[in-house]
């Protein structure tokens, strides 16, 4: 559960889209400006909000003995501040709701992406995205029960390759800007 919402100075893992897509446009340079701590933006809607108060519930119900809540990591070279929402010490889960009605189509690929680089920062290279659907009531009501007919867990398997080849490229540059306070020159 994020406690500080000044995303500036790091990058995180939600923020691999940002890292590997396009940096040459209005979203992205809005983006930039709040890393290097000019805007300091900071968005809630009631879908992110009650993602957030679930959070630690969806992993409590998983019955994990040693689940650890989140654990933060730093990786000051590259900039790389990563917060995990559970892990064991060998099993990552990284929470995500949704609206139940809706359904769970396919796993964003944002989403993956942001748990390589959770597997990468922690050193722990099993991980699983733990889907759970929020009714409409649950929106209203953080202290209804956990319906795991409503929670499914999808495995994320490590891609070193893509570590290596297409976000820690794009990223050593961003570290480098991030650093001096510069946009990238692209």
């Amino acid at each position: 559960m994020i406690a500080d919402h000044d995303r500036s100075g790091y990058f995180g893992a939600s923020d691999t889209d940002k890292v590997i897509g396009n940096w040459k446009t209005k979203t992205w340079e809005k983006w930039w400006l709040q890393k290097i701590g000019i805007n300091q933006d900071h968005f809630d809607n009631r879908y992110t909000l009650a993602g957030t108060n679930w959070e630690h519930r969806i992993l409590d119900s998983l019955g994990l003995p040693d689940l650890e809540k989140d654990r933060q990591i730093l990786l000051e070279d590259l900039r790389l501040r990563v917060n995990l929402d559970g892990n064991t010490p060998y099993r990552i889960k990284e929470v995500k709701t949704y609206q139940w009605a809706k359904g769970w189509q396919k796993t964003p690929p944002k989403y993956i992406n942001q748990v390589q680089v959770q597997m990468f920062a922690s050193g722990i290279y099993e991980a699983d995205i733990v889907a759970y659907g929020l009714e409409e009531a649950d929106y209203d009501n953080f202290l209804r029960d956990i319906d795991h007919r409503r929670l499914q867990q999808i495995p994320v398997v490590y891609d070193r390759k893509w570590i290596e080849t297409v976000y820690l490229p794009k990223l050593r540059i961003l570290a480098d800007c991030l650093k001096r306070g510069v946009f990238p020159n692209v």
